[in-house]
């Protein structure tokens, strides 16, 4: 799973993920890049598991970047807890996404199979995503 080394504080508040990304929003290292269209919080299981959907439909015949980290923390109270005694303990890492925000790009020299194993991605995010191409504008 992906999670920072260190990080500086410990507990995050939520924040709000309104607006629309402007750095890195485009295909910048491979031919095919996978975009959000909506906001929303993607877990670093989800990063993972669309990672390893896109690795095997690729077969390892192209390269892949990963252009989103999990960096906040979300926390959680145990289970069967009665209300107030201050904030639970991290839990899980989630990256933020916005719309327009490019999550993974691909390097391929057969662009059917990346468009399918981006496909693929996209299959097991929960936001709502499109298939790019390099130059491709939004």
């Amino acid at each position: 799973m992906l999670a920072p080394k260190r990080v500086k504080w410990r507990k995050v508040m939520k924040g709000s993920s309104r607006g629309l990304a402007h750095v890195g929003s485009e295909v910048s290292f491979g031919n095919f890049g996978l975009m959000a269209l909506e906001c929303g919080w993607l877990t670093s299981r989800q990063i993972e598991a669309a990672r390893i959907s896109m690795t095997r439909k690729m077969k390892r015949d192209a390269r892949v970047w990963i252009r989103i980290f999990p960096q906040k923390p979300v926390t959680k109270k145990p289970l069967e807890t009665r209300m107030g005694k201050g904030k639970g303990p991290p839990d899980h890492w989630v990256a933020v996404v916005q719309p327009g925000t490019m999550m993974y790009e691909i390097q391929s020299d057969e662009p059917q199979v990346a468009i399918k194993a981006l496909g693929d991605a996209a299959y097991k995010l929960p936001i709502k995503c499109k298939v790019i191409s390099r130059g491709e504008i939004l």
